[in-house]
């Protein structure tokens, strides 16, 4: 068990990378891409060549257009506070890094990228953790120290459950938002089919999906006989790694699963970041935001 002072300097050291890099590329990216719940009504004024005819209020127009002789517009404001939620994945898999990061450590620093992105835009961020039932739920607050709050819990909750499901973390999401925000979902996605509850809460929020993959999740070293053990599970495997067909069926179930993952994603219009532990993930994020933005501008 690291010392408080140790966890302390961990948490400083991923706030001080993390918040340089949403002060150098991300804080505008982040604004542009995710709007406001709405707008807001600010004022109704008279009608000025330019304004949408639309605007128009015709209530207003009636009742004092034949005094002035003008017709009156309301004037809106664009509502810009969110609130965004982390729902990140505490399962057992998420420990297991065969690099310097494990899929848990990457998940934090990702969910801080984005927690500060969030506040450094005034938005609110709140965090669910989930195993095989939500771990914790932290609601949606603004200001540094809970942002820290957010990331030492990522990165130190302790968890009761080994199993990963996302089915129970997106119901759970949905009875306790009632309005519409953005979710940053980030697992192994190493989990039971949770197809039906991921169509649910992208009709209701913004929801981005970030799976995590470590490489030797993907590919086999040729080392002879390798016991493999499930990390959620216990269960034990033994198979020798020096059998190229064994090496490539491994390597090929694990393509199709992910392939099978996106599919899904995309058939539902849900927006995934792909990141590896063994790359770094400054790229993906920055290419995400460059194609959600271009995809706004075209609408």
């Amino acid at each position: 068990m690291e010392s408080a002072d140790a966890i302390l300097k961990k948490i400083r050291r991923l706030e001080l990378k993390t918040r340089g890099l949403v002060s150098a590329t991300f804080s505008g990216q982040y604004r542009s891409v995710f709007k406001g719940r709405g707008m807001n009504f600010e004022e109704v004024r008279q009608y000025q060549p330019g304004d949408e005819v639309r605007s128009i209020d015709w209530n207003v127009t009636a009742k004092f257009g034949e005094v002035h002789g003008d017709a009156y517009v309301k004037k809106f404001t664009e509502e810009r506070e969110l609130t965004v939620m982390l729902v990140v994945d505490v399962s057992a898999s998420g420990d297991f890094g065969s690099v310097e990061l494990s899929k848990r450590e990457l998940a934090a620093e990702v969910a801080c990228l984005f927690a500060f992105s969030a506040i450094r835009n005034s938005d609110k961020v709140g965090l669910i953790l989930f195993s095989d039932h939500v771990e914790l739920f932290i609601a949606p607050k603004k200001g540094r120290l809970h942002i820290l709050r957010l990331i030492r819990e990522i990165i130190y909750f302790e968890p009761k459950g080994r199993g990963t499901q996302p089915a129970v973390a997106l119901n759970y999401l949905n009875q306790v938002l009632h309005r519409r925000s953005v979710v940053f979902l980030i697992s192994d996605f190493q989990a039971p089919s949770f197809s039906r509850e991921l169509a649910v809460t992208s009709r209701r929020h913004d929801l981005i999906a970030i799976p995590i993959v470590d490489p030797r999740e993907e590919e086999l070293p040729d080392v002879g006989l390798l016991t493999l053990e499930d990390a959620e599970t216990g269960e034990q495997i033994e198979i020798d790694t020096s059998d190229r067909s064994v090496r490539q069926r491994f390597f090929e179930t694990a393509e199709e699963q992910m392939a099978a993952r996106l599919r899904d994603f995309r058939k539902k219009r849900i927006d995934a970041i792909s990141l590896r532990t063994d790359q770094d993930y400054v790229p993906a994020l920055r290419s995400f935001f460059r194609d959600r933005e271009r995809r706004l501008q075209i609408r």
